[in-house]
Order: structure tokens, then C-alpha cells, then sequence
């Protein structure tokens, strides 16, 4: 009898451990899908349905540059309209080298996507085609690498109307007389020797017969190196009269030291430059006008291309095109010269009538 008690307390004993262990499990369950259900449905619609949130990498020439730290601002926020992750990197100085580093990370993290703004247009060709051929799916925006470095490259405007623009601008600027030279960011960023190309050879019409370029100087998109590089172009050439800086970092350094000198009647700077920088410069005369398109945008374009590469929404192809968020129409990808891409629009003109409307804004 009292054998048979025991052994119905032990009885009773695992059933009540039975019931507490199965009702910890549902309550567990419950609590997981009363908080993330809404975040589970959303991740579920951004990623077609696999239950993993896509990552996406962007990777800038250098770290302290504004131009990239705007472009970097617009793949995010692209990044977040569908859901994903981004992971934002630059190396510290615009070097190649630098680059590949951050590139062999990203690929042993498996990312979804990588978007490089590249500080060689060769040199990164043998990392990024290692991601290529791990499933990653790799574009350039901006400064590109070679054809067969990605799938497809995120241009801000048409380089030839950006190269023929600056010569035409600062050729009216002198009267269509003079020397003039241009400082640009490092030598083998592939976007400004394109642009540097198209500079040459639209110098070659004949209403430029008395327009000289002397020089093409390099500030690596540095802002101490080309203050320094500026000074080195007055000492170097006394009747210099204008100086075209198709980098942001550049107009802004050119800007400032004529400025300083007080040159602002002898020596002109155009280019490419950010409105919040430049609205100083050009108020003052410094630089009548000058030219660039959104670079929150660039960057908002590259990380809907980016998605739509993942998602497998478009391949990189010549004629395929897909929408961009709050950017209005179709975006179709071209055959350039070099592979494809894809073309945010064309440059914009500030001066003094227009830059108080967008000092403010980028």
C-alpha cells in the first residue's frame, strides 16, 4: 500500500513538470509573435519573402569628405524605405589599398550588395570580382571601377555635357582669353579623367584658340593638399585667370584660398561643388557659378539599384529599368562606353540668383 502511494506521487509529480515545461513554450512563442509580428511581415515583403533581412554596403573613397557623407546619407535612407540594412564605410585615406581591405571584410560577411565609389578604376577588379563570384551583387556609383569590376555603374550626369559645361563656363568667365588649370581629386579617379578627357577635347573647337589650360594638379580630394596644390598653381603660373575644380573638396579649397589672398578680381574658381560650401564663394564673387546635381540622390538611386540587383529585379542589362522611391520615373539602364549604367540627370547651375535656395539643403 504504501508502495503503491509512492509511486502515485511520483506520478502526479512528472505530470505537473510536464505541464508547467509545455506551458512556458506557448507562453514564450506567444510573447515572440505579439512583438515582432508586424516587423516579421515587413521584413518578409522586403526581402520576398526568405525571412532574412538583405544587407547593403556602401563604400566611399575616404572618410571627412561631405560630398560622401551626402551620399552615404541617401543609401541610407534608400536602404530603410525597403527595408534592409546598410553598412556604411570609407578607408581613411582615398587609397586603393584601403578599399580592398574593407571590400574582403564585407565579403566574409555574406552581404547582399556592395556600392563603391572607387579610388582606382583597375585596381579593384580582382576583389570585387571575388564577390561577384560568391553571389554578391557589386555596382560603382559615382567614381566607377572597369566593366568587368560590376554590374552596373550609378552615373550622377553625362560626362561629356559635364566636361563641355565647365569648359564653356569658364571660358565666359575670361572672356575667352587666358590661362586657366584644373585641380582635380586624385589621378586615378576614373569620373574626373573622363571628365578632364571631354574638358581637352571640347578645348579643341576653335572659339577656344586663346584659351589655355597649363595644368592638371591633384589634391586627392583632400582639403589640405589641395589648399596646398592651389598655392603651388598661382606661384607656379602668375598669369593664371580662373581655376576649374570638378570636385567638391577641391572648389571649396581653391575657393578659399583666392579668397584669402583676395584675388577675387584676378583669379576665377567653377567646378563641381557642394551649395552649403560654396554659397560664401560665390556671393562674393569668387566663383561666379558652378555646377553638380544632388548627391543625396546619387546615393538614394544607388541603393534602390543596389536592392532591385539583390531582389533580382534587374541583372545589369542594357534596357532593363526599374523605380527608385521618391525619384520620379523609370530608371533605364544604357550601354556607356565602358558596360553599362545607369544616369541620375544632368548637372545644375548655381550662382547668385539660386544659391541662398539651396545653401541650406546639401
Amino acid at each position: 500500500m504504501k508502495k503503491n502511494w509512492m509511486w502515485q506521487l511520483l506520478v502526479v509529480f512528472f505530470l505537473v513538470l510536464l505541464v508547467a515545461c509545455g506551458g512556458d513554450g506557448e507562453t514564450s512563442g506567444d510573447d515572440a509573435n505579439s512583438d515582432n509580428g508586424s516587423d516579421n511581415t515587413e521584413e518578409e515583403n522586403a526581402d520576398g519573402g526568405d525571412g532574412e533581412q538583405k544587407r547593403h554596403a556602401f563604400v566611399f573613397k575616404n572618410t571627412g569628405n561631405p560630398y560622401g557623407d551626402k551620399m552615404m546619407e541617401g543609401f541610407e535612407t534608400a536602404i530603410e524605405e525597403i527595408g534592409g540594412e546598410s553598412i556604411l564605410r570609407a578607408p581613411d585615406q582615398p587609397t586603393v589599398e584601403g578599399q580592398i581591405q574593407i571590400i574582403e571584410e564585407l565579403i566574409a560577411q555574406q552581404v547582399d550588395s556592395i556600392s563603391v565609389t572607387a579610388n582606382d578604376y583597375d585596381g579593384l577588379q580582382p576583389v570585387l570580382t571575388k564577390a561577384m563570384n560568391q553571389g554578391i551583387k557589386v555596382l560603382s556609383a559615382d567614381s566607377s571601377v572597369n566593366s568587368d569590376s560590376r554590374m552596373v555603374h550609378i552615373n550622377q550626369a553625362d560626362p561629356e555635357a559635364i566636361g563641355r559645361t565647365l569648359v564653356q563656363a569658364v571660358s565666359e568667365m575670361i572672356d575667352n582669353e587666358g590661362q586657366f588649370a584644373i585641380l582635380s581629386a586624385t589621378s586615378q579617379a576614373s569620373n574626373q579623367n573622363l571628365w578632364i578627357e571631354w574638358m581637352q577635347t571640347e578645348l579643341e573647337n576653335e572659339e577656344y584658340a586663346d584659351v589655355e589650360l597649363v595644368e592638371v594638379a591633384y589634391g586627392d580630394d583632400l582639403r589640405d593638399k589641395s589648399v596646398s596644390e592651389t598655392e603651388a598653381l598661382l606661384q607656379s603660373h602668375p598669369d593664371l585667370k580662373a581655376i576649374v575644380a570638378p570636385t567638391t573638396v577641391g572648389i571649396a579649397a581653391a575657393s578659399k584660398v583666392i579668397t584669402d589672398k583676395e584675388l577675387q578680381d584676378e583669379v576665377v574658381v567653377t567646378g563641381l561643388g557642394l551649395p552649403s560650401e560654396m554659397a560664401e564663394y560665390i556671393t562674393n564673387g569668387v566663383s561666379p557659378w558652378m555646377y553638380l546635381w544632388n548627391p543625396i540622390d546619387v546615393g538614394y538611386l544607388t541603393g534602390y539599384a543596389a536592392n532591385a540587383l539583390a531582389e533580382e529585379e534587374i541583372t545589369g542589362d542594357e534596357g532593363q529599368s526599374f523605380e527608385a522611391g521618391d525619384l520620379e520615373g523609370q530608371f533605364v539602364i544604357t550601354e556607356s562606353e565602358d558596360g553599362t549604367e545607369i544616369l541620375l540627370g544632368e548637372p545644375f547651375r548655381f550662382d547668385p540668383d539660386n544659391i541662398d535656395e539651396w545653401k541650406d539643403v546639401y
